[in-house]
């Protein structure tokens, strides 16, 4: 009874505090607001019209309610925080310090009423309709004052809008005239639909983006005039574009290429240089002016799109701009168009590159920890050399090194340090018996690497890993990307294996196949899209897909696809065989400026066949940890129900295998400042295609799903511009180690127990988001 009475009495403090906290918020606000003020809490639109559907009227007057000036104060659940925090800080004694930071950055002054223009949100909201077609629009304005707080309300009574009624284009006899007379169909304007500024302003950019590509280089949008006529017809218009008088006689002219400059080793200082004859070299149609020999001149004949001879066009102006950037050489790209002395109605081109530093060493130091409880650090390296072979290519030479601790669970004492070297080389095209040539803004590229790492596992074992690869690279456009390894060989070979490793491997064939020695060679392909950056989009999505083929040629040629009981071996080690393909779905929801709600689905298969019984380790499935289900240690989740047994003096392996599904969705918004807060839910596991005696419950059944573990949890990141900090903790909400039947923990959590939060909150450190 005692228990009863004391929960509702707690429950009775936390509405008391509650309510406390919001008087405090509300009603502390307003007291400290200058003398005969009030504080502004915002303005709202009102369309009186009968006419305009319920759904279209709602849409304008939020439309039009982003329009009025200034904002009010940010509010959070109905109350204003930050105004909060900017007055209980005070006013500083000086520019700096705790309380400096806590008023300006964090805390947010009062928007006054006194700074409020009614008469000003008026006019805006009257031109904004009549630029919609409601003409001859009546707005009024009023306030409402309460408890020193006021709020502005606008009345917005539309006539009925204007419709269009008949489009004109140019009918001279001009060439220019001809072109936009051509274009008509592609017409942004449309009859029967609503007259709109807007759409004339843009149907004038249209314009002049197609005359650009016919050769109209000192065309503008301004020389197009829209000549709107709505003294004929019952509320419509008739729009007649025309070519101003006033545009000058080059505006109207096509001009096409003649001479192209190109000062590959150009700096502002070069400006009063003389150049030498010998500096100044032909190839095939352009001119290179350069002291120092920089480049091969066949760069430019990839890079540059202009012939001598062609017609302008943007297109090509942009193409060639964006594939010099993209070469990665040149810190800085100027391109100029001038006429010709020699022949009319041509424009001589010249492009000025401002190098990059050849060469250059970067060094990064990074510190880490996971949810398997280790921590540890790394370095990195690299030594580069933009213009290997004077053709633009990359050279790159990097060492590295690490070690991570775990200095608490079950694997404590056996750290891990990792040692390695890595060399490539990227050439800024397509490297191929035959003549492939990239038509897009971003260079083609074709790179080979060498990579060497040396991975020591204390107490345990130590492998060797050796990879080469030689592939492609590649963009159709911003939106799309490709990878293709043609060549990709990895070759692992254990040493320094311990007693101890071995005993356990007796048992366990999984830990047996860890230091088996390993050939894995054939080719890998990716193929990425993306929308993310478009920003203004309320739906973006990002997808990834990879396949991998290992062994697929080799085994044909060896008959290894058809031998059912003999492994074939290349230089005494038996060489992988299986098909693996992931997906990766991401789709962010925009929920408002400062908030989204971004999601991931990961789909992974792996099957191996003939050479091989099993995927090597390297190549399996994992989850668990800070990127994946964050209330699951790294690499610890599954397979399946599958429970490891764990003692203090037994190395716990990571859990791999076939197959994966995985979930996760998560809220995210700006607290304040460069902090921004996420909640977060998880699920997913892993799965064996085949049934493994050491590993009960890990292969794949038609009741997969009732063994799908689902966390969920919160965090902070803080957007430091150059890296984004993040921190999760989180806890299981259904175990699938568990017994069929108990796998939700749900009624189990308990924030105020030690013992629960010592084993089922986790807390999870990374740099960047993690999808």
């Amino acid at each position: 009874m005692n228990k009863k009475h004391n929960h509702i009495e707690n429950q009775y403090v936390k509405y008391f505090v509650m309510l406390s906290l919001f008087f405090v918020l509300g009603c502390s606000n307003t007291k400290y607001l200058p003398e005969g003020d009030l504080l502004y809490t915002g303005g709202s639109v009102t369309v009186k019209d009968s006419i305009i559907k319920k759904k279209d009227r709602k849409a304008l007057e939020t439309e039009m309610e982003g329009l009025l000036r200034p904002k009010p104060n940010k509010k959070i659940v109905g109350l204003r925080p930050k105004l909060w925090i900017y007055n209980i800080a005070g006013e500083p004694k000086k520019e700096k310090g705790f309380r400096y930071w806590l008023r300006n950055t964090v805390g947010e002054p009062p928007v006054l009423f006194s700074k409020v223009d009614l008469d000003y949100n008026a006019s805006v909201l009257r031109n904004f309709t009549e630029n919609r077609g409601y003409f001859k629009t009546r707005v009024s304005a009023d306030s409402t004052v309460s408890n020193k707080r006021v709020t502005a309300e606008y009345t917005v009574t539309p006539k009925r809008q204007y419709i269009i009624k008949s489009v004109t284009f140019p009918d001279d006899s001009l060439a220019i005239s001809r072109i936009i007379g051509k274009s008509h169909r592609r017409s942004l304007l449309k009859v029967g639909k609503p007259y709109d500024l807007d759409i004339i302003k843009a149907e004038r950019e249209r314009i002049d983006a197609r005359l650009k590509e016919k050769g109209y280089y000192y065309f503008n949008p301004d020389y197009i005039l829209a000549k709107v006529d709505s003294s004929k017809g019952d509320h419509e218009v008739n729009i007649r574009l025309v070519i101003k008088d006033e545009a000058p006689v080059k505006a109207l002219t096509a001009y096409k290429i003649d001479k192209i400059f190109v000062y590959p080793n150009y700096s502002l200082s070069n400006d009063s240089v003389v150049y030498r004859k010998k500096d100044i070299k032909q190839y095939h149609d352009f001119t290179i002016i350069d002291t120092a020999d920089t480049f091969k001149p066949r760069i430019f004949d990839r890079t540059i799109y202009f012939k001598k001879g062609d017609l302008y066009n943007r297109k090509d102006h942009n193409l060639t701009l964006n594939r010099f950037v993209n070469l990665g050489t040149f810190s800085f790209v100027k391109n100029e168009f001038k006429p010709s002395d020699s022949i009319p109605k041509t424009l001589d081109s010249y492009y000025y590159l401002t190098l990059l530093p050849k060469k250059f060493i970067r060094v990064e130091v990074l510190g880490k920890t996971n949810s398997a409880s280790y921590t540890g650090s790394e370095i990195n390296v690299n030594w580069n050399n933009r213009n290997f072979f004077r053709g633009a290519e990359l050279f790159t030479v990097s060492v590295f090194g690490g070690a991570d601790f775990q200095l608490g669970g079950p694997n404590k004492g056996r750290n891990i340090y990792k040692l390695g070297a890595e060399t490539s080389l990227t050439w800024p095209r397509f490297i191929t018996p035959f003549n492939i040539q990239g038509n897009s803004e971003f260079v083609p590229r074709t790179k080979a690497t060498l990579r060497y790492e040396y991975q020591k596992r204390t107490q345990l074992y130590a492998l060797n890993s050796f990879n080469a690869s030689f592939g492609y690279l590649w963009k159709e456009n911003l939106r799309k990307e490709h990878q293709l390894n043609v060549i990709d060989i990895t070759y692992v070979s254990p040493n320094h294996v311990t007693p101890e490793y071995l005993q356990q491997t007796k048992d366990d064939e999984a830990l047996k196949r860890v230091i088996e020695k390993q050939l894995i060679f054939g080719p890998t392909y990716s193929y990425t899209y993306t929308n993310t950056m478009q920003k203004r989009r309320k739906n973006t999505f990002y997808f990834n897909g990879e396949v991998d083929l290992a062994g697929n040629i080799t085994g044909l040629a060896t008959s290894a696809n058809v031998k059912k009981n003999d492994t074939i071996k290349i230089f005494d080690v038996p060489f992988s065989q299986y098909v693996k393909i992931k997906t990766d779905l991401r789709h962010y929801l925009k929920l408002g400026k400062e908030s989204e709600l971004a999601s991931r689905l990961i789909v992974g298969a792996g099957f191996a066949y003939g050479n091989s019984s099993t995927l090597p380790t390297s190549k399996q499935f994992v989850v668990g940890g800070t990127n994946s289900i964050r209330a699951f240690r790294a690499r610890s989740l599954g397979p399946g129900s599958y429970v490891p047994e764990v003692t203090n003096s037994t190395y716990v392996p990571d859990q791999s295998a076939d197959l994966k599904l995985e979930f996760n969705t998560e809220y995210r918004a700006k607290l304040f400042s460069i902090v921004r807060g996420a909640l977060f839910l998880d699920a997913g596991n892993i799965w064996l295609l085949n049934a493994d005696p050491n590993r009960p419950g890990a292969e794949i059944t038609k009741d997969f799903m009732k063994e799908i573990a689902v966390g969920a949890g919160a965090g902070l990141r803080f957007d430091l511009s150059f890296l984004v900090l993040r921190t999760d903790l989180a806890f299981p909400l259904r175990n699938p180690s568990r017994p069929d039947g108990q796998r939700w923990v749900i009624d189990e959590i308990n924030f105020g127990s030690g013992p629960w939060r010592k084993d089922n909150l986790i807390l999870n450190i990374a740099i960047g988001y993690p999808f």
